[in-house]
């Protein structure tokens, strides 16, 4: 049976493409995002399913022929001896070093989540915190499964929960009670989810509390700590959209939160009169408290609000704007050597000259704002 062959000319793929734009929404929208329950339980079936595999004692060794590393996200050095330092990447683990990085070791490699936020360390106790899936918002950065912490230097790891947490931009621990910890959630990138802002917990991570939202689309991305009043902090939230074809990177919900009862309620300090820039084009915000001066805070801030426009006008030229409206009198008036020069950067000047389109102006042939322009 001959096959029959469908040719598709420039104008049937316009018309099939047309067709597919005009779907019902329902065929394209994006789909619903998957719940942390959901995701937890794949990751179990992943796990036992690796366990029942023929080649789960193989072992693999990289022979080139190069290393890519990832993101670094994380740095936390031993403040006793800064030889010894923890460094956790964006999608690559985390890597201890006893030798001032000259060598490094994984140590979050067995756990079904590998993308990190960022991390802390109690160098008191020893214990690490990491608070998994990376913090950026590019379509490469992966949701992680909430907290994990280690007791043994990452021999074995506890789940500490906020499976909905999917990206996490700080964990700011107590610096004298181990059991007290706050984390700030970024949220789903994709999705709008109410499992965003600030989380604390008292004992340890086995609990947590919500204690600061704003709405569904803004998360907390960063926060600091007073290090010589632990009961006050501060919380950067960040308004971000995030779609496989658009992203909004700024809103008028980021701002700078602050809290003077450790972290249990918050209040804005970044609101109107207080000279933070305002409005939809505010970004991502950084946060940093001076040590010696902690009423000191710094603020790195991704503006897209756009500035004023304070330059003066180049009379010199003629621009598109300067012909809008204008009349055949005024037309006429133009300085030929400045529209000579305006017809040549606009692809026409070898078509017109200042003298031949002011002649077409003055008989009628051609509007001074019309057709040709």
């Amino acid at each position: 049976m001959p096959v029959k062959l469908t040719l598709f000319t420039p104008f049937r793929y316009g018309m099939l493409l047309a067709a597919i734009l005009l779907l019902p929404s329902r065929f394209y929208a994006q789909p619903k995002p998957t719940a942390g329950s959901d995701r937890l339980n794949s990751l179990k079936k992943r796990g036992e399913l690796a366990e029942k595999s023929l080649l789960k004692d193989v072992g693999f060794r990289n022979i080139g022929p190069s290393i890519m590393s990832g993101r670094v996200v994380d740095l936390e050095v031993n403040p006793a001896n800064p030889a010894e330092i923890y460094v956790a990447y964006a999608t690559g683990g985390l890597w201890h070093s006893t030798n001032n990085g000259q060598s490094l070791v994984p140590i979050f490699d067995n756990e079904a989540v590998i993308g990190i936020g960022d991390i802390a360390v109690n160098w008191s106790t020893r214990e690490i915190w990491i608070g998994t899936g990376e913090v950026n918002s590019s379509r490469s950065s992966y949701a992680g499964t909430g907290v994990f912490k280690s007791r043994d230097n990452g021999k074995s790891w506890q789940y500490l929960g906020l499976p909905e947490s999917h990206h996490i931009g700080k964990i700011q621990l107590h610096p004298t009670d181990p059991n007290t910890a706050w984390v700030a959630v970024l949220g789903a990138l994709y999705s709008p989810n109410k499992n965003r802002g600030v989380y604390k917990t008292t004992d340890g991570g086995t609990t947590w509390k919500q204690t600061l939202y704003i709405d569904e689309n803004t998360g907390a991305v960063e926060m600091e700590i007073n290090p010589k009043n632990p009961n006050e902090l501060y919380a950067a939230t960040w308004q971000r959209t995030r779609r496989a074809w658009n992203f909004e990177e700024g809103g008028k919900s980021s701002g700078i939160h602050f809290s003077k009862d450790g972290g249990n309620t918050w209040a804005p300090v970044s609101k109107a009169g207080s000279g933070f820039p305002q409005g939809e084009g505010i970004g991502r915000i950084g946060l940093a408290v001076s040590p010696s001066k902690p009423q000191v805070v710094y603020a790195i801030v991704d503006n897209y609000s756009a500035r004023p426009d304070t330059a003066k006008p180049d009379t010199s030229r003629i621009y598109l704007a300067n012909l809008k409206g204008i009349s055949k009198a005024q037309f006429l008036e133009l300085k030929d050597v400045q529209l000579d020069r305006f017809l040549r950067q606009n692809g026409l000047g070898s078509l017109y000259s200042a003298e031949a389109l002011k002649r077409k102006v003055q008989y009628d042939s051609v509007k001074p704002t019309g057709g040709l322009l």
